[in-house]
């Protein structure tokens, strides 16, 4: 009965003029919104009543709401980039609206610098994947390939790389290789090698912030063994949006003057500053937390496919860095999300809020992160909430 309905639904969706990919969206938005349990709960999903409603409560905590609002990057924007250029141990700090335009913005200053406008990075860095060829198409930029597999790029092969570089741009944690970071010895020799190449380096730092309980190490002293990085205040923070360059007081100051001619100095910016304020004050203390618990998660979900026995099964990493990392199941993406819709639309659990890619023939990867919401789940929820998953695949008895 319940296929039949399913099917039945499924037809009636078909006639209502949107693809299977906006009603797979929609689906997956409402479950998460009617979901009783998941792992993070991500505050864009919620109403604009809802996160107006946050900025008021948690405004006055973090700044005094009688002051006037911003105008060009004065007042609350002028603060939340001391706010970062402090938290980061910098000379100073600049927002941006997005961190497309910041990383551009800094290697374009870099390059005038260093004469060079070749910028070295990973094939999975943010640049290379999601941004549409901005370096080169945009600002001059001419990236290079350094390193491969799931990992950031050896110091050897940065050393090793066959042509001149002005600039290595080191991605922390680099996401699309499943939130990975390097080791603390990894990082300053790779460091030290671009240095030896006379490169300057700039680390794409969006979700720099949860990286601390891998390094073992204050966020100061991470951000100190760059020339330049950029933050965002949406992942990991929970703004409504934005980023920030932080680096040398000069550099910041020509970034300024780019960000304006890149359209970049926005009249006001009050709510997201202060969204991004909240963020650094509540979530960036508890990111530590975060990642702590996704380690306990990460073994129980592998613990879980073990015991209902889905043939093979990946986490990765084994032990996550940060407080997000993926995992492999050996089905086609749209029979996994189905599962994964099914159990949040049938029991209000929600294991696997994120969309399922494809990771090759019969093979399907999702993201997993781990925030307030799921401290709440214990070891055997996890085991529990696998095996309820896994009776949804096809095949199961």
């Amino acid at each position: 009965m319940r296929g039949m309905i399913r099917g039945m639904t499924d037809v009636a969706e078909q006639d209502d003029g949107r693809s299977a990919e906006e009603r797979l969206r929609e689906r997956r938005r409402a479950a998460q919104r009617k979901a009783r349990r998941v792992l993070a709960r991500g505050t864009p999903r919620n109403s604009i009543r809802e996160r107006l409603a946050l900025l008021q409560e948690a405004g006055a905590e973090v700044y005094d709401l009688d002051e006037p609002g911003d105008v060009y990057g004065d007042q609350i924007v002028a603060a939340l980039e001391e706010r970062v250029a402090a938290l980061l141990g910098t000379e100073a700090a600049a927002f941006f609206p997005t961190g497309t335009m910041a990383q551009q913005v800094a290697l374009r200053c870099w390059a005038a610098r260093t004469g060079n406008p070749t910028v070295a990075l990973h094939p999975l860095a943010h640049p290379e994947v999601h941004e549409r060829q901005a370096f080169s198409q945009v600002s001059g930029l001419r990236p290079v390939r350094v390193g491969g597999e799931h990992r950031l790029p050896t110091a050897a092969e940065i050393r090793d790389l066959e042509e001149p570089f002005g600039a290595l741009m080191l991605e922390l944690p680099l996401r699309d290789a499943g939130f990975v970071l390097p080791t603390w010895e990894e990082l300053t020799e790779a460091v030290e090698a671009a240095r030896e190449r006379d490169a300057v380096v700039h680390f794409d730092g969006a979700r720099l912030w949860e990286c601390t309980e891998h390094f073992g190490r204050p966020l100061a002293e991470i951000a100190g063994l760059a020339d330049s990085v950029y933050v965002s205040f949406y992942k990991s923070v929970g703004g409504f949006g934005g980023a920030a360059l932080a680096g040398p007081r000069t550099l910041v100051e020509e970034a300024k003057t780019w960000r304006h001619r890149y359209g970049g100095t926005v009249f006001q910016q009050f709510p997201t500053a202060l969204s991004a304020l909240i963020g650094l004050e509540r979530e960036v203390p508890r990111l530590p937390e975060y990642v702590r618990h996704a380690r306990v998660v990460a073994a129980a979900l592998r613990e879980g496919f073990a015991a209902a026995g889905v043939p093979w099964s990946r986490v990765h990493p084994e032990e996550p860095h940060t407080h997000q990392f993926q995992v492999w199941l050996p089905y086609e993406p749209d029979v996994a999300a189905e599962a994964a819709l099914r159990q949040a639309e049938e029991t209000s659990v929600m294991l696997f809020a994120s969309v399922w890619n494809t990771g090759g023939p019969g093979l399907a990867f999702t993201e997993v992160g781990v925030q307030a919401a799921g401290l709440e789940w214990t070891a055997d929820d996890v085991r529990a909430a696998v095996r309820d998953f896994v009776d949804r695949l096809p095949g199961r008895v």
